[in-house]
């Protein structure tokens, strides 16, 4: 072999050694690459339905809708999460400081993911500790924009995270994360953010924290089971102490504060939750609650931060509460319940509302959800409906009893008392059944119905003539509408309990804007409203046992249903338009001090109560003035059963009540307004000629109650 050769054969097995190895590492390497290249793919596919982390909103948690009343006080919240959230201005720096110190020390150095703090972590599992590695960032992360996944142990979710958590801090400052965070977190008893658990363990702003009292709350998120003063008050003294040991450490606070603060007790000073439970006025917050559910979704009323402006006036809150609870504990019937609303004819404003004598008991509104028959109460409606036809009320009528309206439709008053030939303005105070049968009857029911329609009532009501004995339930809240539009000269404004809305960033969502309509004109309105003085100077309201005090006009009118099972007063002023209703919430008959209720024991009295508390020192006004209506000749009208009887008074003369001189003299009533013949003793003798209206000798105020009947 020569030397060539030799050389050659030598070569080439170096050559194999040498290609040997680069072709092991070159193998390595690639599949490091391909492991490399897998494990993108595979975070790749983990990053690729990620929520949307670049909005802001993600980043909201959820808020209380808070509702305010008149006086812009908070009167209830609505929330699934006890969140108030703050600025960092309105937190005390040491919250600021403590937080840092325990949950990220270096906060202000990493990028959102600190890889010093996973090795630190690492070494303190492997040594059988055991400390988290998330970052502040990573946390509110967690809890906002991956709030879903947070229960998730994967190594998906932790990558996941990380990546938003280094999105995030590319976009917020520091400042901005740590506010969010101090607004998210979970610190127990319900309280989420730091401003809700300052005032739940210590009733006071987040602002206002002491040294000791900002190192207890930060301490608790670690876990707020197991640091819960109220159940373990030694171990959240320990975690407390920790808290303070580590800003000692990071140097935010010095030995002496240190110390001092160290020294002190846990002095917990829980706050009242009964606000957010229930609300101050929870009747009424419950009926807002009501209106919101019907423009806004569940997560944006309970999470969404709204803030509720209201109509509901505190002063006259007060007064209708304390008139309704007066009046009742004075009869001593604590079955007996109230429902009442005041209305501000100006506006439409929903100024007072009671739905009970007691939320705790019966969480049914009342003045909203109850549809009560509203007896003679309702003779407002069909009073209103005949002016407008032209109809006088110095026309006279056979208030006799009993009478056949119809070959179906048999009515009496009141314990079958008549009361002779009398004008329909008398007719109205002493609650005439049969008087405003046949004025019904000769109007007609659709008259009644579209008059009702436009005063306000928005209840299903038939087309039968019987509905002028209120034979249908309506809640209160509609008759204190129904008469607001006379109140107001007959202009009508729907009912109204919420004046604005705002969302979370203050921002107007909702603006109530006033939309009068002229419903009854106000010659007509202006008419009835002197008839109803009548009844409250000269009629069923006249006796009661609380008089008025203030110096205000007042018209309105009684109404009780068959068997006394529903006792109404509606009745207003030229400032407050009121509707109470008294009875059991399970129907049955009332009686009070032995003998059958009537509105003059309990419904007027609690009206006159709150009108004299809350019209207290305000100065006289007057109802709205209008010339007087058109009317037809009295001639033209026929009645059932009677020649109507007419005054002296020409068809263009002014409508007026009849004059005091009648007297209040009054008997309670009953009727049976239906559709169908009254069972009742005595024949029909109508009179012809006129009698005195004050006939009557029972000393009760005369009241019209009618059958639960529709027909």
């Amino acid at each position: 072999m020569g030397i060539r050769t030799r050389r050659a054969h030598k070569h080439s097995k170096t050559h194999i050694i040498g290609f040997g190895a680069v072709g092991v590492v070159g193998f390595v390497i690639l599949g490091v690459i391909a492991l490399a290249f897998s494990l993108g793919s595979l975070v790749d596919s983990w990053l690729q339905d990620l929520p949307d982390y670049t909005s802001a909103d993600a980043y909201l948690v959820a808020e209380p809708t808070e509702v305010y009343d008149a006086d812009n006080n908070v009167i209830a919240e609505f929330y699934l999460e006890n969140r108030k959230s703050v600025t960092m201005d309105d937190i005390c720096q040491y919250v600021k400081d403590g937080t840092v110190d325990t949950e990220d020390v270096r906060f202000y150095e990493h990028n959102g993911v600190d890889l010093q703090g996973i090795a630190r972590a690492a070494v303190v599992t492997l040594t059988g500790g055991s400390e988290g590695a998330s970052t502040i960032t990573q946390q509110l992360v967690r809890n906002t924009v991956l709030k879903d996944e947070q229960y998730d142990k994967t190594l998906k979710r932790k990558v996941r995270e990380a990546y938003i958590a280094i999105e995030m801090e590319k976009t917020y400052s520091k400042e901005q994360i740590l506010n969010m965070y101090l607004n998210t977190i979970y610190y127990g008893h319900s309280a989420y953010g730091i401003e809700a658990a300052s005032q739940t363990y210590f009733s006071k702003s987040a602002s206002e924290l002491t040294l000791a009292e900002a190192a207890t709350l930060v301490g608790l998120p670690n876990s707020p089971s197991t640091y819960d003063p109220t159940v373990n008050p030694d171990l959240c003294l320990q975690r407390r102490n920790i808290v303070l040991d580590r800003m000692l450490t990071a140097g935010d606070i010095t030995q002496e504060e240190h110390d001092a603060a160290q020294a002190e007790d846990l002095n917990i000073n829980l706050g009242s939750t009964d606000l957010s439970t229930k609300g101050t006025y929870p009747y009424f917050t419950d009926y807002v609650k009501t209106l919101l559910e019907e423009d806004f979704s569940d997560d944006t009323l309970f999470k969404g931060g709204l803030k509720v402006y209201t109509t509901l006036n505190p002063t006259y809150q007060a007064a209708a509460e304390d008139a309704v609870a007066t009046q009742l504990d004075k009869i001593g019937n604590d079955s007996l319940d109230c429902g009442m609303v005041a209305i501000d004819p100006s506006n439409g404003y929903v100024v007072a509302m009671v739905g009970g004598r007691d939320y705790d008991e019966s969480q049914f509104n009342l003045a909203t959800q109850a549809r009560r028959q509203p007896g003679s109460s309702f003779k407002a409606i069909t009073l209103t409906a005949a002016i407008s036809q032209g109809m006088n009320p110095n026309i006279y009528l056979n208030c006799n009893s009993p009478l056949q309206i119809t070959s179906s439709w048999k009515v009496q008053n009141f314990a079958n008392t008549s009361y002779g030939t009398i004008t329909l303005a008398r007719a109205t105070e002493l609650s005439s059944n049969t008087g405003y049968a046949q004025v019904a009857n000769a109007i007609g029911a659709d008259s009644i119905v579209s008059t009702a329609k436009d005063m306000g009532i928005t209840v299903d009501l038939p087309s039968y003539a019987s509905i002028t004995l209120g034979t249908v339930g309506v809640p209160p809240i509609q008759m204190a509408d129904a008469y607001a539009t006379l109140a107001s000269g007959g202009v009508h404004r729907d009912a109204c309990a919420i004046t604005k809305i705002e969302d979370r960033n203050g921002n107007s969502v909702y603006e109530h804007e006033d939309s009068p309509t002229q419903a009854v004109d106000g010659s007509v309105a202006a008419a009835v409203t002197d008839v109803l003085e009548g009844v409250v100077t000269s009629g069923t309201a006249a006796s009661s046992t609380v008089k008025a005090t203030v110096d205000q006009p007042i018209a309105g009118k009684t109404g009780t249903t068959e068997n006394t099972r529903d006792l109404w007063f509606c009745g207003y002023t030229p400032q407050l338009s009121v509707a109470v209703w008294c009875g059991y919430r399970e129907e049955a008959e009332i009686r009070i001090n032995g003998s059958a209720g009537h509105p003059y024991q309990c419904a007027v009295p609690i009206f006159m109560r709150f009108i004299n508390s809350a019209l207290d020192g305000v100065a006289r006004e007057e109802f709205p003035t209008a010339d007087a209506p058109t009317y037809k000749s009295n001639s033209e009208w026929t009645f059932s059963n009677t020649k109507s009887q007419y005054s002296s008074t020409t068809s263009s003369s002014s409508s007026s009540s009849s004059s005091s001189s009648e007297g209040g003299s009054s008997s309670s009533s009953t009727s049976t307004g239906g559709g169908t013949a009254a069972t009742t003793t005595g024949t029909v003798e109508p009179t012809t000629t006129a009698q005195s209206p004050t006939a009557a000798t029972t000393t009760a105020p005369v009241e019209s109650p009618t059958s639960p009947t529709s027909p």
